[in-house]
């Protein structure tokens, strides 16, 4: 038997679907039974995580415990949530809710050490929030791995574009753009550190090892949910 997924979504909705469709593939199933159970709150009204962490706006934390609380009560027995920026509040989520949190910063580093054994600098394609609460920062410095930062000038209204529907070409050059301006400041791997990032962005984009981290995430949830 697995164990039912419970997942913290919305944040963006696209992000949280494309998380749900490569955890539906890479479940591996030969039949509809084989599937996880995935209980989902693809909720869009959490409060803006960068307006929170870098300038005067309001917590997502209270709508982020009572969704965790919510899903485990609809029968969810662990959670996961397909937001990096978010993760500034995990601590409000493990603190409340009542079973496990698998956290997505801790299986990205772990992806990024096995794609790139011996890696010296991450560029970390990541928002505001993401920066400013140094989750990254803090789980990298503890391998010894350093963190290059994006223009964030640049960066945030790709990202804010992608949110609007924004997938087409231009976008993805010039996400492409920031990955390889990082790769040229040293960077030995790229981590896609942002949700929105994967819909824009691949491995084989530029000529670097590229890690997702929604799709650490993935990997992470399966080998959980089987215990």
């Amino acid at each position: 038997m697995t164990k039912t997924v419970g997942v913290i979504g919305g944040m963006g909705p696209a992000a949280t679907l494309d998380f749900l469709v490569k955890l539906h593939h890479a479940t591996g199933a030969r039949q509809e039974s084989d599937h996880l159970r995935v209980i989902t709150d693809n909720n869009p009204r959490h409060a803006d995580r960068n307006a929170a962490m870098v300038a005067d706006g309001p917590s997502p934390a209270p709508l982020l415990v009572a969704t965790a609380r919510g899903l485990a009560a609809a029968g969810a027995e662990f959670l996961v949530m397909p937001c990096n920026a978010a993760h500034g509040w995990a601590a409000d989520i493990v603190g409340a809710a009542p079973v496990l949190f698998v956290s997505m910063i801790d299986a990205a580093v772990v992806a990024v050490q096995a794609a790139v054994p011996g890696a010296r600098k991450v560029g970390l394609l990541a928002v505001e929030a993401t920066q400013a609460s140094g989750i990254y920062h803090r789980a990298f410095a503890a391998t010894g791995i350093k963190v290059a930062s994006p223009d964030m000038a640049a960066f945030m209204p790709l990202i804010y574009a992608i949110k609007r529907g924004d997938t087409g070409v231009e976008v993805r050059a010039a996400m492409a753009a920031q990955a390889q301006a990082l790769v040229d400041a040293g960077a030995d791997v790229i981590l896609a550190a942002c949700t929105e990032v994967p819909l824009v962005f691949a491995p084989g984009d530029i000529d670097a090892p590229v890690v997702s981290a929604t799709d650490a995430l993935v990997q992470a949830t399966l080998k959980t949910a089987r215990g």
